[in-house]
């Protein structure tokens, strides 16, 4: 193999060949980044009915559930016009700097989000979080990067099971930690800071977490190669028109059925994930009149984390299946799909 000097993606390949070991130090902080990322996704379903209502932008009880809907979509629509973009900047500019720039977004923005006072700037907030949020393709390609070929599988069970746990602690962080003053009277006065921004306290929490993880990109190795113009400049000098000519058109993506089967799933599930996310939490704690259960959010993320456990512990049990069913590198194969 060829190296260059001052390329940090061939340094990490030499790291990988010199260690036999597991990369627990990097892996480490590959599962402290993404739980940090995926904890506001979730975070706002225990009380995202009490904030419409507060808001004071929905003129009638019943329409709380349309504004809840597109208070909710949002962060998920910025998101899916922005992660092709952010993987593209990642393989350009390398993944350290798009795992640090999403990570300083959900400090910034989830904060603002809690201080929100009108549903413009909530829903503004929750769009400009998930659209310059471009953490999750980049880092699945890290977590892979960083392992060698026989442990590329745990990478990638490693993030997400990170993703999972912040899919599940964020309801609960959102359920306990919303409306502080009238959950908690004793610690909390309704004149304070958290009385008259009552959803501040969870976005608060959830930002000092993710200002930890910033920290400890510090020391988070780049694993991107750098060196690609040169290869393909020396390349290209010594194959001259003859590889042109050798070449074959590459494949349209479109036409990848495997690959878009994996996504169409990946979507459906994901609609289905997220659509009984919101709906249960609306359905919850509306009033027992509307045909609602009265629940609080503190109701409310107490079930959503009991459930996301029960999903958790699923999860894992499939990619152990998987790895040790069909090997290492099929399991992550079909795990990146």
């Amino acid at each position: 193999k060829v190296y260059y000097e001052g390329c940090p993606g061939c340094a990490m390949e030499r790291r990988k060949e010199s260690s036999t070991g597991t990369p627990y130090k990097e892996l480490f902080f590959v599962g402290i980044t993404t739980f940090a990322s995926s904890l506001p996704i979730t975070s706002l379903f225990p009380f995202l009915y009490f904030m419409i209502q507060d808001l004071h932008v929905a003129q009638r009880e019943e329409d709380i559930g349309f504004y809840a809907g597109f208070l909710g979509a949002s962060y998920m629509v910025g998101r899916g016009f922005a992660s092709i973009f952010w993987g593209m900047v990642a393989d350009r500019i390398g993944r350290k700097p798009v795992i640090v720039f999403s990570l300083f977004t959900v400090i910034v923005f989830n904060t603002l989000f809690g201080l929100s006072v009108k549903y413009w700037m909530a829903i503004t907030t929750r769009l400009l979080l998930g659209a310059l949020n471009g953490f999750l393709a980049p880092i699945k390609a890290y977590s892979i990067e960083v392992c060698r070929d026989d442990e590329q599988a745990l990478g990638i069970s490693i993030v997400n099971t990170a993703w999972g746990l912040g899919l599940i602690i964020g309801p609960a962080i959102g359920g306990y930690l919303a409306q502080p003053a009238k959950q908690y009277p004793h610690i909390f006065h309704d004149k304070s800071t958290f009385g008259r921004f009552p959803y501040l306290l969870p976005c608060l929490c959830i930002s000092i977490f993710a200002t930890f993880a910033l920290i400890s990109c510090i020391w988070l190795p780049e694993t991107l190669h750098k060196h690609a113009k040169f290869e393909m400049g020396a390349e290209t000098a010594e194959a001259g028109t003859t590889q042109e000519s050798t070449e074959s058109p590459k494949k349209s993506l479109w036409k990848n059925w495997p690959l878009m089967s994996s996504i169409i799933t990946y979507c459906v599930f994901s609609l289905h994930d997220t659509a009984y996310s919101e709906i249960f939490s609306l359905w919850t704690v509306s009033g027992r009149k509307y045909g609602g259960l009265s629940f609080s959010s503190k109701d409310v993320g107490q079930v959503l984390t009991v459930a996301g456990v029960s999903l958790l512990v699923y999860q894992i049990f499939v990619y152990r299946w998987l790895n040790n069913t069909l090997g290492p590198v099929n399991s992550t194969r079909i795990a990146s799909e």
